[in-house]
């Protein structure tokens, strides 16, 4: 089968946009398919639509993306799938280093261009991320901008605030992550450590009831944490919702998951602390 047909049928399955024809880039800013939602974020930021000739499907999927419906609905998507970029004709194609090796040997043995990245563990990580795309993209100044942007700050001199961040899947971050260096650069220290707990381990209700932290910041929906006993009986603890798209991501992420977290704290230091019940 032709690969626009594959194309045009892996779209109607998914529901996304008649497929465009395809436009090149000029030798400066090659066209782009990207497949993975953090470096969406990064090239909606940096680049005109003109430029991305399509998104990862997660990014219009408001449980995955980093990125305002509104603005990924500008973007066309694509399922992954060799056969749709192949088609889609780009220049360049960014993705994660867990490319299924299949689908990049697919890309290539076609003639696109591949680029891979991994999850930036840190603010430092994320900056030379976003430089790397933007280099890739023919757009340094914007990638200059952005980095500027996510550059770290001075650490908070404020006390610390015991602090859980309670995941997705009830669990919590590792401090070798992004989003925990996030909450160290804010004051927040956190509660998982001092229990001895590392990446992904599991929290139960019963055991934040047994020892609460001070703030407890709810990311996930499972039941256990929208059980209304969080509320009736942990009076000694201020409970905040944490979008878990502000968890995952870097880039354009940093700025908005820092200002979640300032007000977070301010609304904690607004609020008498309570004894323990």
């Amino acid at each position: 089968m032709h690969a626009a047909a594959l194309l045009a049928g892996a779209c109607l399955l998914a529901g996304c946009a008649p497929a465009e024809p395809a436009r090149r880039g000029d030798a400066e800013h090659p066209t782009i398919v990207s497949l993975n939602p953090c470096l969406d974020a990064i090239l909606v930021d940096i680049a005109p639509p003109s430029q991305v000739l399509a998104l990862s499907h997660y990014s219009r999927d408001p449980s995955s993306s980093s990125i305002p419906a509104g603005i990924a609905a500008r973007y066309g998507v694509t399922g992954g799938t060799a056969e749709e970029v192949i088609a889609a004709q780009p220049d360049l194609v960014l993705a994660s280093i867990y490319l299924p090796q299949p689908t990049r040997s697919a890309l290539e043995r076609a003639g696109l261009t591949v680029a891979t990245f991994g999850s930036p563990t840190s603010v430092a990580e994320s900056a030379a991320q976003v430089r790397e795309v933007a280099a890739l993209a023919g757009r340094r100044p914007q990638g200059e901008a952005l980095a500027a942007r996510i550059a770290a700050p001075a650490p908070s001199r404020q006390p610390p605030i015991d602090t859980l961040l309670w995941q997705p899947g009830e669990i919590v971050a590792g401090e070798n992550t992004l989003i925990a260096e996030l909450l160290r650069e804010a004051g927040f220290a956190s509660h998982a450590a001092r229990r001895g707990l590392r990446q992904a381990d599991a929290v139960r209700l019963e055991t934040v009831l047994a020892d609460p932290p001070r703030l407890l910041l709810v990311a996930g929906d499972a039941a256990g944490q929208r059980h209304p006993v969080i509320a009736g009986q942990m009076k000694s603890t201020h409970v905040a919702a944490f979008d878990p798209s502000l968890i995952y991501c870097g880039g354009p992420t940093i700025p908005k998951a820092r200002a979640r977290l300032q007000a977070i704290r301010a609304e904690v230091e607004r609020r008498p602390v309570s004894p323990k019940t």
